[in-house]
């Protein structure tokens, strides 16, 4: 895996971080609580290296914290970050479903045989 070169916004770094599937699937498995790098490594065919880029990629995205207890390395979801995506996310919602709905709207408007509700029978005069 080649190093990921980190956003600057903390915003972009947490939807950089969501964009690999392997974070996705290390950040579901931490859901359900702390793991070792070893135990957040078994399911995934990929090198330890890589996982390890996978980890720093999500400590900078302030998705996990890493922490040593005893020998292991046990690595801790933090929601925050999420937090501030998904408010992110529902604050645009709104903006993006109005113009989904003004295409909606033009669409329809230009099908054919759509006759305009706001037309009263007056065509226009065509130039010849």
């Amino acid at each position: 895996m080649s190093e990921v070169k980190q956003a600057g916004d903390p915003l972009s770094r947490v939807f950089q971080a969501l964009a690999d599937p392997t974070r996705r699937g290390i950040l579901e498995r931490l859901s359900t609580g702390p793991a070792t790098v070893g135990e957040l490594s078994e399911p995934f065919d990929i090198s330890a290296p890589a996982i390890s880029q996978h980890l720093r990629v999500l400590e900078a995205s302030g998705l996990i914290e890493r922490s040593t207890r005893a020998q292991w390395r046990v690595c801790t979801l933090r929601p925050e970050p999420l937090d501030a995506a998904t408010d992110w996310v529902e604050r645009n919602r709104a903006l993006w479903q109005q113009k989904f709905d003004r295409l909606d709207d033009v669409l329809t408007d230009i099908q054919p045989g759509h006759v305009d509700p706001t037309d009263r029978g007056i065509t226009p005069r065509s130039k010849e």
